[in-house]
């Protein structure tokens, strides 16, 4: 399929699914009781990666709210793959520039982008398109290719993983901002904010060979991002994580955002068609109190663009 062809056929498909995600998967997103003035996750859907976010992350009064002038920020989007955006194995370089820039715009002293990736990390910056955005964009791109990056934690809470090798800049980060791409995962079922932390630790096989989803709510008892937006623009439906072709995407312009780790998963899980606690880190995270699940008694704000 060529890239017109690939277009064409999203296009479609978006104007398919509209219907259905303005009757169904939102109203599955639980849009229940309000909490006060609170805000507990923002759902938009039906524009590009940059509007939706600009529009989502009005409803919390602008990135100022989590990032103040001076402070270190760091993002951690999927870079795993050495494929190109259209493939969406990989956040949508779009959306990174976006939150990049409005980092430096509320004033942060610095900016790093970086990803432990599975592929070639060089080839994975550049190819993703993620590398060009963070640089136009005024931000610095950091490696996470060797091990001398990361630095040995502990994980008191954990059940399985007692310890881990996080990398330096988030553990030296004022902001810690998580911004997965929703896509398939044949070890995990789906890649979202919680399965994305692996991308900042070092000694991630530990976690396969001993309880993968286990450990990946292990881990969310420790390190709890500042924000995390899931991109759900062009989702990977099947063939995950690398996917084979883009035959393996549906285009949904979705993105969710939240500093609820735990509650961002469960939408993002439902928005795929799963029911949450069929991905088992999800409903394991839930349960050692990570975050909330129940998203019918969450204040969740929705934006149609």
């Amino acid at each position: 399929m060529d890239r017109r062809t690939f277009f064409k056929k999203g296009f479609a498909t978006a104007v398919t699914l509209s219907a259905f995600y303005s009757e169904r998967t939102f109203a599955l997103l639980g849009f229940g009781k309000e909490a006060g003035l609170t805000v507990d996750l923002v759902a938009v859907k039906g524009g590009e990666p940059d509007e939706m976010f600009r529009r989502g992350i009005k409803v919390y009064g602008g990135l100022g709210k989590f990032v103040k002038k001076g402070q270190k920020v760091v993002i951690k989007p999927n870079i795993g793959w050495d494929v190109t955006p259209e493939r969406a194995a990989n956040t949508n370089p779009k959306l990174v520039y976006e939150i990049v820039r409005h980092c430096i715009d509320a004033g942060a002293k610095e900016v790093h982008v970086f990803d432990h990736t599975c592929d070639n990390w060089e080839r994975c910056y550049k190819n993703s398109g993620i590398e060009k955005a963070v640089k136009d964009a005024g931000g610095k791109m950091a490696p996470g290719n060797a091990e001398s990056y990361y630095h040995e934690v502990t994980v008191s809470a954990g059940k399985n993983l007692k310890k881990a090798k996080e990398h330096e800049l988030v553990l030296e980060a004022d902001v810690f901002i998580n911004v997965p791409v929703l896509k398939d995962h044949g070890g995990s079922r789906l890649t979202i904010a919680m399965k994305n932390l692996m991308g900042i630790v070092w000694d991630r096989g530990y976690w396969h060979r001993n309880d993968l989803h286990q450990c990946i709510a292990d881990f969310a008892t420790y390190r709890k991002p500042t924000l995390n937006i899931v991109d759900a623009y062009a989702v990977m439906k099947k063939n995950g994580p690398r996917g084979r072709s883009i035959d393996d995407i549906v285009i949904m312009k979705s993105l969710l955002i939240s500093t609820d780790i735990v509650a961002i998963d469960t939408a993002a899980a439902k928005l795929f068609g799963y029911d949450p606690s069929d991905v088992n880190y999800i409903q394991i995270a839930a349960e050692q109190k990570v975050g909330r699940m129940d998203l019918e008694n969450l204040h969740i704000e929705r934006i149609t663009i």
